[in-house]
């Protein structure tokens, strides 16, 4: 009988378990999306193998277990279902991923006050990952318990930990965060179990949060002076290796077998190099589409050129744009289209010069993508066909706009060399992290 592996949920547009699946050997492995009241005729099917389980279903499918692992049923939630002699057994791998995400961020619960937001399948897995790990207090917040959303920062303003649980900020609504960091001052430790966007909101503004304090660390301020500039360090990860580490768990519970450790780590570079786009920012004529044509061509990823969608978009030259329209118009647009590029993963983007003068348009960029930065001579970048850079503009745009573009990047590469040159620095480089 040939058996069905693949993941189970109601609405899995931003799965990425299928590539992990299938690089772990399960070449059938696939999407299944069904609605609640289909649920338990689909799981009572005999040719069942293996399946994984999502929102919002972790609790839901305890009731269709013959048998549930020591683990499942303590932690109150499967994620795992195998059946094996008629049986449906039920498993957590959830928490195996868990705490593989925390340990390879070196984040440690031990002795802190630990937040988690949310109360599903995946909070009841990270309460019990955090009361394996030592935590000295945990607090649940949901929408309708007695901690919420609102009064968190009154009630626990010393919370050490924070762990996200919710879908907010998963895509495809990525503009969103579940609560502001900044209220919560004592907060050094940040994991999110969202994998897709690669960096959500609330990463985003941890990131930042940790960037700002290493540089005035570095411009030699005291721990009061970082701290009264809002700064602090954090460590903080994304989903994404839990996702890996509790798929490794769950293939070896499919067919039981042991498979290597360092199966996790090849399948988390493979996807950081596969789904991961690749953002080319600068000044105007700085090089970004023709050293993007050729990152495109060494990485296999598809091209796109921020400017073209734009005219593509408004059915008209950028220039035409600029002085029938004006500036705030070519904006507003650019902004519209790089959000839907954006949406989008495994790409090489090469931007408009002025697209990172948003703070909006440089948080879209990082969330998918990994930021670099191209610098040339201002005597070498052209101004023909640029209408910003024209008339002795590009001193002044420069000095405007080169704090945005080290805001926006995770690394800048001078482009003095040739175009296949540059793209071959930034590959390696890429695929070093």
């Amino acid at each position: 009988m040939e058996r069905i592996y693949g993941l189970l949920g109601r609405r899995l547009g931003h799965s990425w378990s299928v590539p992990i699946h299938k690089a772990l050997g399960c070449e059938s492995y696939r999407l299944i999306e069904l609605e609640p009241e289909g649920l338990g005729d689909f799981l009572r099917r005999e040719d069942i193998g293996g399946l994984n389980v999502t929102i919002p279903y972790k609790r839901d499918v305890m009731q269709f277990c013959d048998v549930l692992d020591p683990a499942a049923r303590s932690i109150g939630s499967v994620n795992t279902l195998v059946r094996r002699g008629g049986k449906l057994y039920g498993y957590n791998t959830d928490i195996d991923g868990f705490l593989y995400m925390l340990r390879r961020a070196d984040i440690s619960l031990a002795g802190k006050k630990t937040v988690i937001l949310g109360s599903g399948g995946a909070s009841l897995t990270a309460q019990a990952a955090a009361r394996q790990e030592g935590a000295r207090e945990i607090v649940v917040v949901s929408r309708t318990g007695e901690i919420q959303y609102e009064n968190l920062p009154e009630r626990h303003p010393d919370a050490e930990a924070l762990v996200n649980t919710t879908p907010v900020g998963m895509w495809p609504h990525m503009d969103t965060a579940p609560v502001d960091l900044h209220l919560l001052p004592a907060v050094t430790d940040v994991a999110d179990v969202v994998y897709n966007p690669g960096r959500t909101n609330l990463l985003l503004q941890a990131e930042e949060i940790d960037r700002k304090y290493r540089l005035l660390d570095a411009q030699g301020l005291r721990p009061e002076e970082r701290e009264l500039n809002g700064a602090r360090p954090i460590k903080y990860t994304g989903g994404l290796s839990m996702l890996a580490a509790q798929a490794k768990r769950a293939e070896e519970l499919f067919f039981e077998k042991d498979i290597p450790h360092y199966e996790t780590e090849r399948i988390l570079a493979k996807l950081w190099r596969n789904r991961t786009n690749l953002v080319l920012v600068g000044m105007p004529g700085s090089g970004k589409t023709t050293v993007g044509k050729a990152l495109a061509e060494l990485s296999g990823k598809p091209f796109v050129d921020l400017d073209d969608e734009i005219t593509r978009a408004a059915e008209k030259p950028i220039p035409e744009i600029f002085a029938r329209e004006g500036e705030c118009a070519f904006r507003a647009l650019e902004s519209r289209v790089l959000n839907q590029v954006c949406a989008r993963s495994g790409q090489v983007i090469a931007t408009g010069g002025g697209a990172i003068l948003s703070g909006e348009n440089r948080a879209a960029l990082r969330r998918t993508g990994w930021v670099c930065c191209l610098r040339r001579r201002l005597e070498d970048l052209p101004t023909e066909g640029r209408p910003l850079s024209q008339a002795g503009r590009l001193e002044e745009m420069e000095r405007l706009r080169g704090p945005l573009y080290d805001a926006a990047a995770d690394r800048s590469f001078s482009n003095e060399i040739s175009p296949a040159e540059t793209a071959g620095t930034i590959w390696r480089d890429f695929c070093e992290q």
